[in-house]
């Protein structure tokens, strides 16, 4: 998605930015004794006690590879935008969770975090009061995620060389704002950039180990861009890439928007959206079982989560209205998918009457909403805690 950070000026998107039960042994020769009822009452509490148990466990195991939390729903947030968008009070259930966006290298510093390429992390803290007002968001019940990346800047792994100052980068984020889950929007050329894969899938597989045995448990997504077709081959790459490092994904997040030429002119946003989650399930069967993990199609819509662009999107002729936003919900529900997202909470109000259609505002969704926001009908049953 072409993303608005600070300036609010419009970058332009490319297009499809896509059982065996063990048993102990008997004693052979051991004497026999006749049990009472209530023993065997109890016994028998107790085997499906142990049953139920084994269930879970084979539960849990046949879930290794996929995502076992209950689905949830978080819309981004472009922090750097003004007016900032007011995250701390949420305004209902769907507001809960945010997805805090984008950390990027510091302009002219290629292996420093910061915040829209301006704001570094300490300056996001007094300037923009960020952590002040994620501890207020967390006492207000809410739950906050990371997003690295987005279009207009360039995402640290793509320009820091350095592995070990890469690391050092992606550390000191997660030890400022202590995500549980981190999501990595990478698209146009930082998408392509294959040893910027490498780099990154090498530092999030060493930081998730790390994070693991302190008993602090990180979700990573990807979040791509696609066509109604799926993801492009640059997106089935990076998925390899992440995977074949030893990442555990928590899943993929398509970006259904801004499909270009690549949507028919008959196909409505709501079609080419869900003709793109389908194509995307069906390529990541295909990525799983290359990495020598078989999933299920339930599993794999566990391990997918859909974003749209709310309202006008930036690319002319496309606009997610309220019907697609229903529409979307309504086949994530029934599909299982894991997570739904939106771009972004910052635009989902309608604009003033002066505003001119185009581009794309980066404050309001270019359509008449009425007293409706897309927040609250694509959040619809994804009530969960992000994780």
């Amino acid at each position: 998605m072409s993303r608005k950070q600070g300036s609010g000026t419009s970058v332009a998107p490319e297009e499809g930015s896509a059982g065996d039960i063990r048993r102990s042994p008997s004693p052979a020769n051991g004497p026999r004794r006749r049990l009472s009822a209530l023993t065997q009452a109890c016994i028998a509490a107790a085997l499906v006690v142990v049953g139920i148990g084994g269930l879970l466990v084979w539960r849990l195991t046949s879930d290794a590879n996929g995502s076992l939390e209950p689905p949830w729903f978080s819309g981004y947030v472009d922090v750097t935008v003004v007016p900032q968008y007011p995250f701390e009070a949420p305004m209902g259930e769907g507001t809960k969770n945010v997805t805090l966006a984008f950390v990027v290298a510091m302009a002219g510093q290629p292996c420093t975090p910061s915040w829209g390429s301006t704001y570094s992390l300490d300056a996001a803290k007094n300037s923009l009061k960020l952590e002040e007002r994620i501890a207020k968001l967390r006492s207000n019940g809410g739950a906050i995620a990371v997003s690295f990346g987005g279009s207009v800047n360039s995402e640290l792994a793509n320009s820091c060389q350095n592995a070990a100052d890469l690391e050092r980068a992606y550390r000191a984020v997660l030890e400022r704002y202590n995500p549980a889950t981190i999501d990595f929007d990478i698209e146009g050329d930082n998408l392509a950039d294959g040893a910027a894969w490498q780099r990154r899938a090498a530092a999030i597989a060493s930081l998730q180990k790390e994070r693991s045995k302190e008993g602090h448990a990180l979700s990573i997504w990807l979040t791509l861009p696609v066509t109604p077709q799926g993801l492009t081959d640059v997106g089935t790459s990076a998925v390899d890439q992440m995977l074949a490092a030893g990442v555990q994904l928590a899943g993929v997040n398509i970006m259904t928007m801004n499909y270009g030429s690549s949507r028919s002119q008959s196909q409505s946003m709501l079609d080419a959206g869900t003709s793109a989650a389908q194509s995307t399930h069906d390529q990541l069967s295909i990525i799983y079982q290359r990495a020598g993990m078989t999933l299920n199609s339930e599993q794999i819509w566990r391990k997918m989560g859909l974003t749209p662009m709310i309202g006008r999107n930036d690319l002319p002729g496309e606009i997610f209205d309220l019907d697609a936003a229903r529409g979307l919900n309504s086949f994530a529900i029934t599909k299982g998918v894991q997570r739904v997202s939106m771009w972004s909470l910052n635009r989902d109000m309608s604009c003033p009457q002066d505003t001119p259609e185009d581009p794309a505002s980066h404050v309001c969704s270019g359509i008449d909403q009425g007293t409706q926001r897309f927040s609250d009908l694509l959040s619809a049953g994804f009530h969960a805690k992000l994780p």
